[in-house]
């Protein structure tokens, strides 16, 4: 584990006149590609309006900070889909689990402003899980810091549990996809599962080492591989499954986070526009509790209207590699 650090100081005046620049350019750049995402996905006039309605019980934006636009689109579904296709090259194929980015000159693809703000710690860390597995330490950065409880000043929170839900940890991995990538073959957490003694002759966790694996979700290390590990084999099942993600740093972040977030199989429901009502009401109401979901229900018109609405507009908000870079 990493002991807690005091946070660094946060703040327009605590930066220097080169980061403030750097702020409005991602600010403006982001405000104007967040309208080609809502585009591609294909925003009603009634999610537009939803999506200026304040969050009530739900997750409030962090710091008190206004939505802002994407860096680029996600990503948009082959010829044929129904959706709008895209020009993004597809991604290279590292094996036949995991899709690696082609290497991007973007300053995103570094992490030079964590390393001076309140996560600095982590930045090796990170930087380690980028390198075996080629996704780029601010697209796992970001993805960190949509998922993790924040302390003073936006320090992520080691020890951070969800409390609707057995998600924990720096990657708020539940404790079936957590064994699950413990059981995966090529996996950082199955190496060290295997290490440890906690796998039977069939790779399955044996039932009294549950404990102690889920307990490694608490550990920086382990999450922020595991991380990587889990984001590898999401962007090679949406890929596989005709979703077309270039290789920009924002691209393969937002991509990685939304399998990270749904899994595979709802993510490519989700960008297909094809999430069963029942399902996008439960995940809602997962996310910002039952009495909010239905009022976003109620005034977007449907469930899977109301659900895409508060996840693009959290996306939007939240999984932001320019603020590492």
């Amino acid at each position: 584990m990493i002991d807690g650090a005091n946070p660094a100081a946060t703040g327009p005046a605590a930066l220097s006149p080169e980061q403030k620049a750097r702020l409005i350019y991602s600010e403006a750049q982001g405000e104007l590609a967040g309208r080609l995402w809502r585009a591609a996905l294909g925003e009603t006039a009634a999610e537009a309006r939803e999506r200026e309605i304040p969050s009530g019980v739900g997750q409030p934006a962090l710091g008190g900070e206004r939505p802002v636009g994407l860096d680029r689109l996600l990503a948009v579904l082959a010829p044929g889909s129904g959706l709008p296709t895209g020009a993004p090259p597809a991604m290279q194929s590292v094996d036949s689990t995991h899709a690696a980015p082609q290497a991007s000159s973007s300053p995103e693809a570094s992490i030079q402003a964590l390393r001076e703000g309140p996560n600095a710690r982590y930045a090796p860390l990170l930087e380690s899980a980028a390198g075996r597995t080629g996704i780029p330490p601010a697209a796992l950065a970001a993805i960190v810091d949509a998922e993790a409880g924040k302390g003073a000043g936006g320090a992520w929170q080691t020890y951070s549990r969800n409390p609707r839900s057995s998600a924990a940890g720096l990657g708020q991995f539940l404790k079936g996809s957590w064994e699950g990538m413990a059981e995966q073959p090529g996996t950082w957490l199955n190496a060290a599962a295997a290490a440890n003694g906690w796998l039977d002759p069939r790779g399955q966790v044996r039932s009294q080492s549950r404990g102690a694996l889920l307990a490694m979700r608490y550990d920086p290390q382990a999450a922020i591989e595991t991380v990587a590990d889990y984001a590898g084999a999401n962007l090679a099942a949406l890929r596989k499954s005709g979703v077309q993600i270039g290789g920009d740093v924002a691209e393969v972040a937002r991509a990685a986070y939304l399998g990270h977030h749904l899994g595979p199989s709802d993510a490519r429901r989700f960008l297909a526009g094809r999430m069963d009502p029942e399902r996008a009401r439960r995940l809602l109401g997962a996310q910002v509790g039952g009495e909010d979901a239905e009022r976003r229900i109620a005034t977007a018109g449907s469930a899977v209207a109301a659900h895409r609405t508060w996840l693009l507009g959290y996306v939007e908000r939240h999984v932001r590699p320019d603020r590492f870079a």
